[in-house]
């Protein structure tokens, strides 16, 4: 049985991103799935990274270091408890789909701050498990969101550039970062601003494409799968050329 978790937000049941996301749950748990959601609006997910997340005294409290405390209160089973909540339904997903409207070409606040709080340094990542020797090397994840812009504002030559160059930091510099295999996104462009027509074109696009999720394609740059030097300043070891991998959920 495979395990997904959906990390949502969007403030409105009503909305489009909702749909994509009941469309998600529909699908995926009848393909034999094990589905969760962090609805982060529904729970009021804290979005800031505070000392407050942290159940007992801080190492040094008048020089604060948030990666490095939280690293201390995870290895000793000190963060608060919507934080491990969110982790021990992390270590369960073999796939992971965040689903959110692009907010100033990125996540939601309430997002970031479930990327800030939940992936912390021992769990998520250290400096010398990272990329392809990430933590989450045996886990996919990927972005599903909707855009305020039309698909022809992005591009090279358009006037919100390359959407590719958009995602690089969520896609490599977060979720790839941490070792996660990361496919293809979902991008519903500009659904408030098309026809219903078009939106349910958009969500059965998104359903078919649902139901071969389990065993899908994922084109992953070879170079940054190469094996890091550690002593030698992260440089790669090997340089190869862009590849099609196949990631099989299992």
């Amino acid at each position: 049985e495979k395990n997904v978790l959906i990390v949502y937000a969007h403030q409105s049941s009503g909305s489009f991103n909702a749909a994509a996301k009941d469309v998600a749950v529909e699908v995926l748990k009848a393909s034999g799935c094990t589905v969760d959601v962090s609805d982060l609006y529904a729970i009021n997910f804290k979005a800031t990274a505070t000392v407050e997340d942290i159940t007992v005294g801080v190492k040094d409290p008048d020089c604060f270091c948030y990666a490095e405390e939280t690293k201390l209160a995870w290895e000793r089973n000190e963060l608060s408890s919507d934080i491990t909540k969110e982790q021990c339904k992390l270590k369960k997903a073999d796939l992971v789909i965040f689903q959110f409207p692009m907010y100033w070409f990125s996540v939601p606040a309430i997002m970031k701050g479930w990327i800030d709080r939940v992936l912390t340094l021992g769990f998520a990542f250290s400096p010398e498990k990272c990329y392809g020797e990430g933590f989450f090397k045996d886990k996919m994840a990927m972005l599903s969101f909707t855009t305020g812009s039309h698909q022809s504002m992005f591009s090279a030559n358009a006037i919100n550039g390359d959407m590719n160059i958009t995602l690089w930091p969520l896609q490599n510099g977060i979720l790839h970062y941490c070792g996660f295999k990361v496919l293809a996104p979902e991008i519903f462009w500009a659904p408030a601003h098309v026809s219903r027509s078009e939106c349910s074109t958009m969500l059965n696009h998104w359903r078919i494409r649902l139901g071969s999720l389990i065993s899908t394609v994922a084109p992953c740059p070879a170079a940054l799968n190469c094996p890091f030097c550690y002593r030698m300043g992260f440089t790669r070891r090997v340089f190869t050329s862009l590849s099609t991998q196949t990631h099989t959920l299992r």
